[in-house]
């Protein structure tokens, strides 16, 4: 499975940005796809996710300015991201987990990250 990531870039303050982010490959069970974010120098933060059944999930600091939808069919994850601020710089990371059926109620869940797109937000 690879992840592309896209639709990163500079944004005014107040503006909105909308991030893309492809899976291919192999055929997978969706546990969650999400995205993830970081600063230089901090750690990798949590934005949000969509579960395999639909459930949308996000950060309590993106709750009201961004939200998530996903194309199934295409198997395309937007993240929409309303009144950017400058603290929203940051380069923006897909995450997808997928789910392998070993059987007699076994399995494992694997983690895939997509490369990162950058998102600037200044004015």
């Amino acid at each position: 499975v690879q992840l592309q990531a896209s639709g990163g870039g500079l944004a005014q303050p107040g503006g909105s940005l909308r991030l893309s982010c492809t899976a291919s490959g192999s055929a997978f069970e969706l546990r969650r796809m999400g995205w993830f974010r970081q600063v230089p120098g901090k750690q990798r933060e949590w934005v949000g996710h969509i579960t395999g059944s639909g459930a949308i999930n996000l950060s309590d600091f993106m709750k009201g300015r961004f939200t998530m939808s996903r194309d199934n069919a295409k198997n395309i994850l937007y993240l929409h991201m309303n009144n950017l601020t400058p603290e929203d710089t940051a380069v923006y990371y897909c995450h997808l987990v997928v789910w392998t059926d070993e059987g007699a109620g076994m399995g494992y869940t694997t983690d895939y990250w997509g490369q990162g797109t950058q998102v600037t937000v200044s004015s």
